[in-house]
């Protein structure tokens, strides 16, 4: 779409949630114009304060206002020959988008304090994280001037609707935040399955920053989120990773290591390896079916019954190995405390503990 869109002179409106990357998508329709080797201008209308967000557009005249000391252009101005993108235009004034709607109609700017009007050779983008149309029924957006922005419209979906993107956006901002001598950071199959489960309400923002964070922490390594202090990972993830039991139990009984030798402040407590089992028979044989070391059995099993017995049973052992300790026994199998309190009276472990 960027690509048809882009050529084009038309004004364009990009739809989409905070944080999916409309700027991006302006500066990409900005590239694939003929206007690519002139000035890309972009603009927040949320973040100038009304008062000066004219003055901020359209420019000024030396002593139009206490503190105008000389003459200065505006963003339309500067823009020339290339785009104008305004960011957040739902957050724009009424009175404004009578002005706006007048430069889009005329393409001709009126500087505070000028008595002459100033011909601009700009292509806008606007782009709005609101429901525009909502604003309209509310009173706060002109019609006549949704219809004039929205000749090209682009919706960016939200990165949960789109979660296929993930993977490839990952590679892209590892690429991004690599350190110079130093390959991008990539991630184990499981962990990139956890990022794509997780709904990520800040979207490409969100996961740009978490991409950022992992190249710092652990620049040229393979991350296993496993292998990461909590704090470090969203509560999001850490909950589907909690609610995934069978992931959980595998990632439990392969035991923990650091990402690297190097890194021991940023890595987990060793689980010992050395733990005995607890002698269930039961739970013993379907763990080795889990690590391939036993056949299937014939008459099936319950799935979800037996996952629930590991889970009891590693939880117990490592009560024991913590000697009841359940800060202690949190740490051991990477739970939040609180989580495992649950699980303890879930199991009816309390007394063991």
């Amino acid at each position: 779409m960027i690509e048809i869109v882009g050529p084009s002179d038309s004004t364009a409106l990009i739809l989409g949630d905070s944080g999916t990357g409309k700027e991006l998508v302006a500066k990409a329709l900005h590239s694939c114009s003929e206007r690519a080797g002139g000035p890309f201008i972009p603009v927040n209308c949320g973040a100038i304060p009304r008062d000066l967000l004219e003055s901020e557009l359209f420019g000024h005249r030396k002593g139009s206002f206490t503190g105008a000391i000389s003459d200065r252009k505006g963003r339309f101005e500067l823009a020339n020959g290339g785009t104008l993108f305004l960011d957040e235009i739902g957050d724009m004034s009424m009175d404004l988008q009578v002005k706006l709607l007048r430069v889009l109609q005329e393409r001709t700017i009126d500087p505070v304090g000028s008595t002459q009007s100033t011909n601009i050779d700009v292509r806008v983008v606007a782009a709005t994280h609101k429901n525009v149309e909502t604003l309209i029924e509310q009173g706060h957006f002109r019609e006549d001037l949704f219809y004039r922005l929205n000749v090209m419209p682009i919706e960016i979906k939200a990165l949960q609707e789109r979660r296929e993107d993930i993977p490839v956006l990952f590679e892209h901002f590892a690429n991004h935040y690599a350190k110079a001598d130093k390959p991008p950071i990539t991630m184990i199959s499981g962990s990139m399955q956890l990022l794509i489960q997780y709904d990520w309400p800040g979207n490409v923002r969100e996961l740009s920053n978490l991409v950022d964070r992992y190249s710092a922490l652990y620049p040229g390594q393979q991350v296993d989120l496993r292998k990461v202090p909590s704090a470090m990972i969203p509560s999001g993830i850490r909950t589907i990773a909690d609610s995934n039991g069978s992931d959980a139990l595998s990632t439990l009984m392969t035991g923990f290591a650091p990402i690297d030798q190097s890194v021991e402040a940023g890595a987990l407590l060793q689980i010992d390896a050395s733990i005995e089992p607890v002698p269930l028979d039961e739970v013993q044989r379907v763990i080795m079916l889990a690590q391939g070391g036993d056949s299937f059995p014939e008459q099936g099993m319950q799935l979800k019954q037996h996952l629930l017995e590991i889970e009891r049973s590693l939880i117990k052992q490592a009560l024991g190995r913590a000697e009841g300790n359940v800060s202690k026994t949190a740490r051991l199998l990477n739970l939040q405390r609180t989580t495992l309190i649950e699980k303890i009276n879930k199991y009816g472990l309390s007394e063991t503990s």
